[in-house]
């Protein structure tokens, strides 16, 4: 096991805790492969009221969150990527076709008692620049790709970070920032400039000594992205709250509950691909069972879409600034027709949303393999926890910025791989 995170998992063993950090079992002959892990704390993102004292907001008041419990301890974590080399399929990380264990161990979180709220973690990719290709026929730029004018327009902001293919894409053309104790939300100048997009880990709650454990699976059925057409209405990016338009996206035409490609696209009837209590929607049914299987069943009502697709949702709203329309300026305008542009490359009914098997790995859209349309593990060089409130999003509290984090980190990647696990579990599943 790797040094640092060897120490991280000691120190969290040694603290007061209702649990130590979780087992890895084997889900075949040969242990389970630890590639990547991340470790976190509170000392990279603007402290808020879930993480601090804020002066005349929660002063005078129990803490609810973070660097409170066990009489003050940092709260801190640690995060474990491995891959299970189960017989049949990839034993390398990047193949999409891959089973991944996520194991996630946190220590400092007080329980979230009310209104149903949780703890979610979210694996980060920070989109780079991608390489330049000449355009399609329309115009427009090919899957992964940007247009020689689009790289122009963007390597000539700021310093010239976006210069440099590969290089995290900047909003502003200066250096990466991704959060720091000394940000001051909304002054841009002092907030990341990034332009950040997560996978969910899902949702979780601490115990009694404020340690939490969560276990979570990556692959292809579950490395998918909130619709990003909810950005606009989740009240974190500037001047949105005060502007009144946090939930206005919950309107009756169009709610994003319901499965869609958004304000610019397709919206469905509710009674089709509303949660039905004879056939609830059920987004964790995206695997085939062994033979012979019944792809028919698979859920087609899904709100969220693959990684990879996302990514091209937003290289057209930030990076795409000739060859993306560019005749709308408005960054929200951006977001809802891209959204509604690339699911019609990959939608083959003309329903708005990503079903399953449209989105099978093994097969092809727009003329393209589907492998392109998941980001690798490697791609997510962040990870944060977020403390969460049903407000009917799929997106992070207050995302694309950090006012919702209770811990973040960044990636330390494993090369080569290291036995992670123990024999052996119940199932293998």
């Amino acid at each position: 096991m790797p040094p640092l995170l060897k120490v991280r998992l000691t120190e969290l063993a040694a603290r007061p805790n209702t649990f130590d950090p979780i087992t890895a079992f084997s889900e075949a002959d040969e242990p389970s492969q630890l590639f990547q892990f991340y470790l976190l704390d509170t000392l990279n993102f603007q402290p808020n009221v879930f993480t601090a004292t804020i002066p005349g907001i929660n002063d005078g008041v129990i803490p609810t969150a973070a660097n409170a419990a066990n009489g003050g301890l940092p709260t801190i974590g640690a995060v474990r990527v491995i891959l299970e080399p189960k017989p049949g399929l990839p034993t390398d990380p990047n193949d999409p076709r891959a089973f991944i264990d996520i194991f996630m161990d946190f220590s400092g979180l007080f329980v979230i008692n009310n209104e149903s709220g949780w703890y979610e973690g979210w694996m980060i990719s920070d989109i780079r620049v991608p390489r330049v290709a000449p355009p399609r026929p329309d115009g427009t730029a090919q899957f992964g790709t940007i247009t020689q004018a689009d790289f122009l327009a963007i390597a000539a902001r700021g310093s010239g970070n976006n210069s440099v293919v590969g290089n995290i894409f900047t909003g502003d053309g200066n250096a990466p920032r991704t959060g720091s104790v000394t940000d001051i939300f909304p002054i841009p100048e002092r907030q990341p400039n990034t332009v950040p997009h997560p996978v969910s880990m899902g949702a979780f709650n601490a115990q009694q000594q404020s340690d939490v454990h969560a276990y979570w699976e990556f692959n292809r059925s579950t490395n998918w992205i909130f619709p990003h057409y909810e950005l606009p209405f989740t009240g974190g990016v500037p001047g949105t709250f005060a502007a009144g338009l946090q939930y206005n996206l919950f309107t009756p035409n169009l709610h994003s509950l319901i499965p869609g490609s958004g304000p610019a696209g397709v919206v469905n009837d509710k009674l089709v691909y509303g949660d039905n209590p004879d056939n609830p929607r059920d987004p964790d049914r995206g695997l085939i069972d062994e033979e012979p299987g019944n792809p028919a069943h698979l859920e087609f009502r899904n709100r969220f879409i693959p990684s990879g697709l996302d990514q091209e949702v937003l290289f057209n709203a930030f990076v795409r600034v000739a060859s993306f329309r560019p005749d709308v300026t408005d960054v929200g305008q951006r977001l809802f027709l891209s959204y509604a542009q690339e699911i019609a490359r990959v939608d083959q009914n003309g329903d708005g949303a990503i079903s399953f098997v449209e989105a099978d790995v093994d097969g092809v859209s727009d003329g393209l393999p589907n492998t392109r349309l998941y980001l690798s593990p490697r791609a997510f060089n962040r990870f944060a926890v977020t403390r969460e409130i049903d407000d009917g999003l799929l997106a992070p509290r207050f995302a694309p910025f950090q006012r919702a984090y209770v811990l973040s980190g960044t990636v330390t990647l494993v090369n080569p791989s290291v036995p992670a696990s123990v024999p052996r579990d119940a199932d293998d599943r």
